[in-house]
Protein backbone atom coordinates (compact mmCIF):
# COMPACT_ATOMS: atom_id res chain seq x y z
CA UNK A 1 0.00 0.00 0.00
CA UNK A 2 2.63 2.21 1.06
CA UNK A 3 4.67 1.91 -2.33
CA UNK A 4 1.37 2.48 -4.18
CA UNK A 5 1.59 5.80 -2.42
CA UNK A 6 5.01 6.42 -2.83
CA UNK A 7 4.27 5.83 -6.81
CA UNK A 8 1.59 8.64 -6.74
CA UNK A 9 3.30 11.48 -5.35
CA UNK A 10 6.51 10.79 -7.42
CA UNK A 11 4.02 10.81 -10.56
CA UNK A 12 2.27 13.77 -8.87
CA UNK A 13 5.85 15.70 -8.84
CA UNK A 14 6.67 14.34 -12.52
CA UNK A 15 3.89 16.18 -13.57
CA UNK A 16 4.43 19.30 -11.60
CA UNK A 17 8.08 19.66 -13.11
CA UNK A 18 6.90 19.39 -16.63
CA UNK A 19 3.98 22.02 -16.40
CA UNK A 20 7.10 24.21 -14.76
CA UNK A 21 8.92 23.95 -18.37
CA UNK A 22 7.77 25.75 -21.58
CA UNK A 23 8.72 22.68 -23.27
CA UNK A 24 11.42 19.91 -23.93
CA UNK A 25 12.88 19.92 -26.97
CA UNK A 26 12.06 16.12 -28.77
CA UNK A 27 13.70 15.64 -32.45
CA UNK A 28 10.53 16.91 -34.99
CA UNK A 29 8.49 18.55 -32.43
CA UNK A 30 8.18 21.35 -34.48
CA UNK A 31 10.13 23.72 -31.73
CA UNK A 32 12.81 26.35 -33.22
CA UNK A 33 15.50 25.00 -35.32
CA UNK A 34 18.72 24.54 -33.26
CA UNK A 35 21.78 26.91 -34.33
CA UNK A 36 23.50 25.26 -37.15
CA UNK A 37 27.20 24.68 -36.20
CA UNK A 38 29.60 26.51 -38.81
CA UNK A 39 31.21 23.52 -40.96
CA UNK A 40 34.75 22.77 -40.12
CA UNK A 41 37.52 23.06 -42.28
CA UNK A 42 37.81 20.69 -45.42
CA UNK A 43 38.85 17.49 -44.91
CA UNK A 44 41.85 16.91 -47.36
CA UNK A 45 41.66 13.41 -49.13
CA UNK A 46 43.95 10.69 -47.06
CA UNK A 47 43.53 12.56 -44.03
CA UNK A 48 42.39 10.73 -40.50
CA UNK A 49 38.33 10.76 -40.01
CA UNK A 50 36.66 13.95 -37.96
CA UNK A 51 37.92 14.09 -34.18
CA UNK A 52 35.12 12.52 -31.91
CA UNK A 53 32.21 14.39 -30.71
CA UNK A 54 32.61 16.15 -27.69
CA UNK A 55 31.13 14.92 -24.59
CA UNK A 56 29.45 18.03 -23.55
CA UNK A 57 27.86 18.00 -27.53
CA UNK A 58 23.90 17.97 -27.63
CA UNK A 59 22.94 14.63 -28.38
CA UNK A 60 19.74 15.73 -29.58
CA UNK A 61 21.40 18.82 -32.14
CA UNK A 62 20.05 17.83 -35.66
CA UNK A 63 23.24 17.08 -38.25
CA UNK A 64 24.84 20.24 -40.14
CA UNK A 65 23.20 21.48 -43.35
CA UNK A 66 25.75 20.84 -46.31
CA UNK A 67 26.28 24.36 -47.94
CA UNK A 68 27.26 25.20 -51.50
CA UNK A 69 30.66 26.13 -52.30
CA UNK A 70 31.39 29.47 -52.71
CA UNK A 71 33.20 30.17 -55.38
CA UNK A 72 36.45 32.08 -54.95
CA UNK A 73 36.14 35.54 -54.73
CA UNK A 74 37.88 38.09 -57.43
CA UNK A 75 41.64 38.94 -56.29
CA UNK A 76 41.06 42.37 -57.32
CA UNK A 77 37.81 43.83 -55.95
CA UNK A 78 36.87 40.42 -53.53
CA UNK A 79 34.09 39.83 -55.76
CA UNK A 80 33.05 36.61 -57.22
CA UNK A 81 33.13 35.88 -60.90
CA UNK A 82 30.48 37.69 -63.07
CA UNK A 83 29.48 34.56 -64.97
CA UNK A 84 28.42 33.14 -61.24
CA UNK A 85 26.36 36.38 -60.03
CA UNK A 86 22.79 36.90 -60.75
CA UNK A 87 21.59 39.75 -62.47
CA UNK A 88 21.27 43.07 -60.65
CA UNK A 89 17.60 43.82 -60.39
CA UNK A 90 17.29 46.86 -62.50
CA UNK A 91 14.40 48.87 -62.26
CA UNK A 92 11.68 49.47 -64.30
CA UNK A 93 11.59 53.58 -65.71
CA UNK A 94 8.09 53.82 -66.01
CA UNK A 95 9.20 57.30 -68.07
CA UNK A 96 7.76 57.62 -71.35
CA UNK A 97 10.22 58.94 -74.00
CA UNK A 98 13.77 57.60 -71.99
CA UNK A 99 15.58 54.69 -72.78
CA UNK A 100 17.62 52.10 -70.37
CA UNK A 101 21.27 53.11 -71.03
CA UNK A 102 23.02 49.90 -72.12
CA UNK A 103 25.73 47.91 -70.08
CA UNK A 104 28.59 49.37 -69.55
CA UNK A 105 31.01 47.66 -72.12
CA UNK A 106 33.34 47.46 -69.79
CA UNK A 107 31.53 44.33 -67.92
CA UNK A 108 31.27 46.17 -64.70
CA UNK A 109 28.16 45.53 -62.96
CA UNK A 110 27.08 49.30 -61.68
CA UNK A 111 25.20 49.81 -58.42
CA UNK A 112 21.64 49.54 -58.61
CA UNK A 113 19.99 52.60 -57.96
CA UNK A 114 18.77 52.16 -54.30
CA UNK A 115 21.51 50.55 -53.04
CA UNK A 116 22.66 50.94 -50.05
CA UNK A 117 25.99 52.19 -49.89
CA UNK A 118 25.76 53.05 -54.01
CA UNK A 119 26.27 57.05 -54.07
CA UNK A 120 26.36 57.20 -57.92
CA UNK A 121 23.73 58.82 -60.29
CA UNK A 122 22.43 55.63 -62.37
CA UNK A 123 21.66 58.00 -64.97
CA UNK A 124 25.05 59.84 -65.08
CA UNK A 125 27.76 57.19 -65.69
CA UNK A 126 30.57 57.80 -63.44
CA UNK A 127 33.97 58.83 -65.31
CA UNK A 128 37.45 59.36 -64.45
CA UNK A 129 38.72 62.85 -64.32
CA UNK A 130 42.51 63.28 -64.95
CA UNK A 131 44.61 64.68 -62.76
CA UNK A 132 45.33 68.00 -64.43
CA UNK A 133 48.77 68.03 -62.90
CA UNK A 134 50.05 64.28 -63.45
CA UNK A 135 50.90 64.22 -67.27
CA UNK A 136 49.86 61.34 -69.43
CA UNK A 137 52.59 59.07 -70.26
CA UNK A 138 51.63 58.16 -73.34
CA UNK A 139 50.78 61.70 -74.62
CA UNK A 140 54.03 63.52 -75.61
CA UNK A 141 54.21 66.89 -73.57
CA UNK A 142 55.12 69.99 -75.43
CA UNK A 143 58.86 70.35 -76.85
CA UNK A 144 60.57 72.52 -74.44
CA UNK A 145 62.65 74.95 -76.63
CA UNK A 146 66.46 73.72 -76.67
CA UNK A 147 69.50 76.26 -76.97
CA UNK A 148 69.29 78.00 -80.94
CA UNK A 149 72.07 76.83 -82.52
CA UNK A 150 75.19 79.45 -82.56
CA UNK A 151 74.77 80.40 -86.03
CA UNK A 152 78.15 79.46 -88.33
CA UNK A 153 80.17 82.81 -88.81
CA UNK A 154 80.65 83.64 -92.10
CA UNK A 155 83.73 83.45 -93.71
CA UNK A 156 84.45 86.32 -96.33
CA UNK A 157 86.40 85.18 -99.32
CA UNK A 158 89.86 86.70 -99.61
CA UNK A 159 90.05 87.15 -103.44
CA UNK A 160 88.33 85.74 -105.87
CA UNK A 161 89.61 83.90 -108.97
CA UNK A 162 88.64 82.75 -112.66
CA UNK A 163 87.88 78.63 -113.59
CA UNK A 164 91.15 76.90 -114.21
CA UNK A 165 91.31 77.03 -118.41
CA UNK A 166 89.80 80.22 -118.48
CA UNK A 167 91.95 82.13 -120.64
CA UNK A 168 91.75 85.45 -121.70
CA UNK A 169 89.48 85.73 -125.13
CA UNK A 170 91.88 85.63 -128.07
CA UNK A 171 95.07 84.26 -125.93
CA UNK A 172 94.81 80.65 -126.66
CA UNK A 173 92.63 77.34 -125.37
CA UNK A 174 93.21 76.48 -122.06
CA UNK A 175 92.61 72.99 -120.28
CA UNK A 176 89.56 73.23 -118.04
CA UNK A 177 90.20 69.58 -116.56
CA UNK A 178 92.89 70.62 -113.61
CA UNK A 179 94.10 69.21 -110.36
CA UNK A 180 95.82 69.92 -107.60
CA UNK A 181 99.39 68.52 -108.92
CA UNK A 182 100.96 69.97 -106.00
CA UNK A 183 99.35 69.52 -102.54
CA UNK A 184 100.83 71.56 -99.12
CA UNK A 185 103.22 73.64 -101.09
CA UNK A 186 103.93 77.11 -99.81
CA UNK A 187 103.05 80.41 -102.16
CA UNK A 188 105.99 81.62 -104.04
CA UNK A 189 105.64 84.97 -103.12
CA UNK A 190 106.35 85.43 -99.22
CA UNK A 191 103.96 88.07 -98.15
CA UNK A 192 102.99 90.34 -101.05
CA UNK A 193 99.70 90.86 -102.71
CA UNK A 194 99.52 88.52 -105.94
CA UNK A 195 98.08 88.33 -108.84
CA UNK A 196 97.71 85.49 -111.75
CA UNK A 197 97.12 86.60 -115.39
CA UNK A 198 98.71 87.10 -118.53
CA UNK A 199 101.69 89.34 -118.81
CA UNK A 200 101.26 89.20 -122.82
CA UNK A 201 97.98 89.87 -123.15
CA UNK A 202 97.35 92.10 -120.32
CA UNK A 203 98.17 96.21 -119.88
CA UNK A 204 102.11 96.55 -120.76
CA UNK A 205 101.99 92.60 -122.51
CA UNK A 206 103.72 92.79 -125.76
CA UNK A 207 100.06 92.30 -127.42
CA UNK A 208 97.68 94.65 -125.18
CA UNK A 209 100.13 97.76 -125.05
CA UNK A 210 99.54 99.93 -122.21
CA UNK A 211 102.13 100.93 -119.23
CA UNK A 212 102.50 97.80 -117.17
CA UNK A 213 102.15 99.65 -114.14
CA UNK A 214 98.58 100.21 -114.98
CA UNK A 215 96.31 99.75 -111.49
CA UNK A 216 94.14 97.35 -113.40
CA UNK A 217 96.94 94.76 -113.58
CA UNK A 218 96.82 95.11 -109.72
CA UNK A 219 93.51 93.91 -109.02
CA UNK A 220 91.41 90.43 -108.60
CA UNK A 221 90.44 88.06 -109.73
CA UNK A 222 92.97 86.08 -111.02
CA UNK A 223 93.20 84.58 -114.33
CA UNK A 224 94.97 81.06 -115.07
CA UNK A 225 97.35 81.53 -118.64
CA UNK A 226 98.72 77.71 -118.50
CA UNK A 227 98.31 76.76 -122.60
CA UNK A 228 98.69 80.56 -123.72
CA UNK A 229 99.73 80.84 -127.32
CA UNK A 230 103.04 80.89 -127.70
CA UNK A 231 105.63 81.15 -131.16
CA UNK A 232 107.87 78.74 -129.80
CA UNK A 233 107.58 75.12 -129.91
CA UNK A 234 106.74 74.49 -126.62
CA UNK A 235 104.16 72.22 -125.27
CA UNK A 236 102.42 69.98 -123.13
CA UNK A 237 99.95 66.46 -123.13
CA UNK A 238 97.90 68.65 -120.51
CA UNK A 239 97.24 71.58 -123.65
CA UNK A 240 94.85 71.03 -126.36
CA UNK A 241 97.60 72.35 -128.76
CA UNK A 242 101.44 72.85 -128.83
CA UNK A 243 103.10 76.74 -128.83
CA UNK A 244 102.08 77.25 -125.17
CA UNK A 245 103.15 79.36 -122.14
CA UNK A 246 104.00 76.16 -120.08
CA UNK A 247 103.97 78.14 -116.37
CA UNK A 248 101.65 80.81 -114.97
CA UNK A 249 102.74 84.75 -114.59
CA UNK A 250 102.49 85.60 -111.27
CA UNK A 251 102.33 89.79 -111.01
CA UNK A 252 103.56 90.91 -107.19
CA UNK A 253 102.84 94.30 -104.82
CA UNK A 254 100.63 97.07 -106.31
CA UNK A 255 100.90 99.53 -109.06
CA UNK A 256 103.18 102.10 -106.99
CA UNK A 257 105.65 99.10 -106.35
CA UNK A 258 105.90 98.27 -110.13
CA UNK A 259 106.80 102.29 -110.44
CA UNK A 260 109.39 102.27 -107.66
CA UNK A 261 110.60 98.77 -109.18
CA UNK A 262 111.04 100.01 -112.64
CA UNK A 263 112.80 103.27 -111.66
CA UNK A 264 115.61 101.45 -109.71
CA UNK A 265 117.86 99.57 -111.82
CA UNK A 266 118.17 95.81 -112.91
CA UNK A 267 120.98 94.78 -110.17
CA UNK A 268 119.40 96.77 -107.04
CA UNK A 269 115.74 95.52 -107.52
CA UNK A 270 114.82 93.45 -104.30
CA UNK A 271 111.28 94.68 -102.92
CA UNK A 272 109.52 91.36 -102.97
CA UNK A 273 110.54 88.38 -101.55
CA UNK A 274 110.65 84.85 -103.77
CA UNK A 275 110.81 81.35 -101.16
CA UNK A 276 111.22 77.79 -101.42
CA UNK A 277 107.87 76.13 -102.02
CA UNK A 278 108.69 73.37 -99.95
CA UNK A 279 111.83 71.38 -98.99
CA UNK A 280 114.38 70.72 -101.84
CA UNK A 281 117.69 70.85 -103.26
CA UNK A 282 118.70 73.72 -106.50
CA UNK A 283 119.61 71.75 -108.94
CA UNK A 284 120.95 74.29 -111.40
CA UNK A 285 120.78 77.94 -111.47
CA UNK A 286 120.57 79.36 -115.43
CA UNK A 287 120.34 82.84 -116.93
CA UNK A 288 117.27 84.14 -115.50
CA UNK A 289 116.09 80.43 -114.64
CA UNK A 290 116.50 78.67 -110.46
CA UNK A 291 115.12 74.95 -110.73
CA UNK A 292 114.13 73.44 -107.63
CA UNK A 293 113.86 70.16 -107.06
CA UNK A 294 111.35 68.61 -104.27
CA UNK A 295 109.89 65.66 -103.28
CA UNK A 296 108.37 64.51 -107.18
CA UNK A 297 108.20 67.95 -108.62
CA UNK A 298 111.06 70.13 -109.99
CA UNK A 299 109.40 74.32 -109.58
CA UNK A 300 111.46 76.39 -111.98
CA UNK A 301 111.23 80.62 -110.72
CA UNK A 302 111.79 82.96 -113.73
CA UNK A 303 112.84 86.24 -114.12
CA UNK A 304 114.54 87.04 -110.50
CA UNK A 305 117.17 89.57 -109.95
CA UNK A 306 120.04 86.85 -110.90
CA UNK A 307 121.97 89.80 -108.99
CA UNK A 308 120.50 89.21 -106.03
CA UNK A 309 120.16 85.42 -105.61
CA UNK A 310 120.13 83.94 -102.04
CA UNK A 311 120.99 80.12 -102.74
CA UNK A 312 123.54 78.45 -104.98
CA UNK A 313 123.16 75.19 -106.79
CA UNK A 314 123.50 71.83 -105.15
CA UNK A 315 122.14 73.96 -102.12
CA UNK A 316 119.68 72.43 -99.73
CA UNK A 317 116.69 74.54 -98.73
CA UNK A 318 113.79 73.85 -96.65
CA UNK A 319 110.03 75.50 -97.54
CA UNK A 320 110.36 79.32 -97.06
CA UNK A 321 113.75 80.23 -97.34
CA UNK A 322 114.94 82.81 -99.39
CA UNK A 323 115.78 82.36 -102.93
CA UNK A 324 115.67 85.97 -104.49
CA UNK A 325 113.72 88.38 -105.46
CA UNK A 326 110.98 89.86 -108.11
CA UNK A 327 112.59 91.60 -110.96
CA UNK A 328 112.55 91.25 -114.96
CA UNK A 329 115.62 89.62 -115.84
CA UNK A 330 115.04 87.67 -119.19
CA UNK A 331 118.81 87.88 -120.70
CA UNK A 332 118.57 91.00 -122.31
CA UNK A 333 115.14 90.13 -123.54
CA UNK A 334 112.58 92.54 -122.44
CA UNK A 335 109.74 91.55 -119.92
CA UNK A 336 107.17 92.80 -117.44
CA UNK A 337 108.20 92.51 -114.02
CA UNK A 338 106.79 89.53 -112.33
CA UNK A 339 107.39 86.13 -111.45
CA UNK A 340 107.23 83.26 -114.06
CA UNK A 341 106.50 79.78 -112.35
CA UNK A 342 106.47 76.11 -113.32
CA UNK A 343 106.14 72.87 -112.16
CA UNK A 344 106.81 70.04 -114.00
CA UNK A 345 106.44 65.90 -112.74
CA UNK A 346 107.26 62.46 -114.12
CA UNK A 347 104.23 60.65 -115.69
CA UNK A 348 104.62 57.13 -116.02
CA UNK A 349 103.38 57.66 -120.40
CA UNK A 350 105.80 60.81 -120.93
CA UNK A 351 108.15 61.63 -118.51
CA UNK A 352 108.86 65.36 -117.39
CA UNK A 353 106.41 67.37 -118.60
CA UNK A 354 104.90 70.21 -117.44
CA UNK A 355 101.20 70.33 -115.34
CA UNK A 356 99.21 73.33 -115.13
CA UNK A 357 99.83 75.06 -111.67
CA UNK A 358 96.99 77.33 -111.26
CA UNK A 359 94.65 75.59 -108.97
CA UNK A 360 97.69 74.30 -107.22
CA UNK A 361 98.48 77.96 -106.09
CA UNK A 362 94.99 78.90 -105.51
CA UNK A 363 95.15 76.53 -102.40
CA UNK A 364 98.58 77.82 -101.81
CA UNK A 365 97.01 81.79 -101.35
CA UNK A 366 94.50 80.39 -99.60
CA UNK A 367 96.50 79.37 -97.06
CA UNK A 368 99.15 82.05 -97.00
CA UNK A 369 95.84 84.19 -96.85
CA UNK A 370 94.09 82.03 -94.22
CA UNK A 371 90.54 82.54 -95.79
CA UNK A 372 88.99 80.95 -98.66
CA UNK A 373 88.83 81.99 -102.75
CA UNK A 374 85.66 82.37 -104.67
CA UNK A 375 85.86 81.04 -107.62
CA UNK A 376 83.49 83.65 -110.47
CA UNK A 377 81.06 82.02 -112.56
CA UNK A 378 82.34 81.24 -115.93
CA UNK A 379 80.31 84.19 -117.82
CA UNK A 380 81.77 86.77 -115.42
CA UNK A 381 84.73 88.06 -117.15
CA UNK A 382 87.07 91.27 -116.60
CA UNK A 383 85.07 93.90 -118.31
CA UNK A 384 87.95 96.43 -119.49
CA UNK A 385 90.35 93.70 -121.11
CA UNK A 386 89.71 93.39 -124.62
CA UNK A 387 89.38 90.44 -126.81
CA UNK A 388 92.85 89.96 -127.94
CA UNK A 389 94.23 89.40 -131.78
CA UNK A 390 97.58 88.44 -132.13
CA UNK A 391 98.75 90.27 -134.96
CA UNK A 392 99.51 88.34 -138.01
CA UNK A 393 103.97 87.64 -138.17
CA UNK A 394 104.29 88.62 -134.48
CA UNK A 395 106.69 86.57 -132.54
CA UNK A 396 105.72 85.29 -128.58
CA UNK A 397 109.32 84.46 -126.91
CA UNK A 398 108.02 84.45 -123.49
Amino acid sequence: MLKRRLSAIGLSAALILLGACDFIRVPGDGGPPPETPEPGPAIPPGAPGPPPPDPGEDPWALPPVEEEETPPADPVDGTPPEEDLPAPEMPIDETPGEETPPDDPTGDTPDAPGTPGSEVDPETPETETPDPETPDPETPGPEQPGPEPEPEPVVEPVFSYHAPGALLAGSGGGFAEQVVHAPGILFPIKSAPAYLQSQVFMYGGGVAGGDQCDARNYEYPWRDNFCETRSANRGSPFCPVNRIHQGQDIRVGTAADCNTLRRQSAAQRGIHEVIAVEDGVISSIGTYTVKLRGEGSIYNYMHLNMNRLAVTAGQFVEAGDLIGYVSNDFGGTPTTIHLHFEITQNTASSSWVHVPPYLSLVEAYERRQNGPGEQLEPEIGIASAPEWVIPEGYEIIE
